[in-house]
């Protein structure tokens, strides 16, 4: 992103995690930056202070249950109210449920594919009018390796992940022609508040102990044998919001140590 142009950024679920390292890697180059998602209010407000700390911009907390279109509707406009514009938007927000496939709660599957996927399209076809009207936009959904592979006991996780890449190479043909860059990050296992719940899931599925999970589950996908970092991801992030990655489009960039190289 150019420092010389200032800009505003939504990134949902940015309270934590690599939403929060997005976030404040946006801010750190000069943006305003719209915070939301989960958190009590104290991990909101450090959120935000974080953020705002960050950089010379403007930091701001929405609130917004992301599994309702009408609350996402309300998110973006109050962020044009607040800002005039949204010219970078992160989809990051994201849960896991991890059970075989008899088992998996519908109520789980209901509200992962409702937060990893449908938030997406609702917060794209809200953000896009602006976007296609200045003439210019990034949209940056973060995916996972479970977007080009899959794992067992991962079937609501892996269908949104699969369904956020093709609705990344969708949006990207349809405004590749009004200065819009759409593309999704795939990362491997990134150390986060939502893999660390995982492993205790992970491990009673599977039926063995929290330490076997991480080195014989998680880490074993990625032939590095370490997790991907938090400021890896938001780096990679901001190279797709500059203008050295403008012919970047419909891209889903892998950042997972190798794990789907195999």
């Amino acid at each position: 992103m150019s420092e010389s142009v200032h800009r505003t950024a939504l990134v949902t679920g940015s309270t934590s995690g690599i939403g929060l390292g997005i976030a404040g890697a946006l801010a750190s180059v000069g943006a305003d930056v719209v915070v939301t998602g989960l958190g009590d209010s104290h991990q909101v407000g450090a959120a935000v202070a974080e953020v705002d700390a960050a950089g010379p911009g403007a930091a701001e907390f929405i609130g917004a249950d992301v599994r309702r279109p009408e609350e996402i509707e309300r998110l973006v406009a109050s962020a044009l109210s607040r800002f005039g514009t949204i010219d970078i938007l992160v989809n990051n927000a994201g849960v896991q449920h991890v059970a075989p496939i008899h088992e998996f709660p519908v109520a789980r599957w209901d509200d992962i594919i409702a937060i990893n996927l449908s938030a997406a399209f609702h917060t794209i076809r809200t953000a896009v009018p602006g976007m296609v009207q200045q003439g210019w936009g990034r949209i940056i959904n973060i995916a996972s390796a479970h977007s080009l592979v899959a794992s067992p006991f991962k079937s609501a996780y892996v269908s949104a992940k699969h369904g956020l890449a093709g609705l990344t190479k969708t949006v990207a043909l349809e405004v590749a022609h009004q200065g819009i860059t759409v593309n999704a990050i795939a990362p491997g296992y990134v150390e986060t508040p939502l893999v660390t719940a995982q492993v205790a899931d992970t491990a009673v599925a599977r039926g063995i102990t929290e330490a076997e999970v991480v080195s014989d589950v998680m880490l074993a996908a990625q032939p590095t044998k370490r997790f991907v970092t938090i400021e890896q991801v938001a780096d990679l992030a901001l190279f797709l919001c500059s203008e050295q990655a403008a012919s970047i489009t419909g891209a889903v960039l892998s950042i997972d140590g190798g794990w789907t190289a195999q």
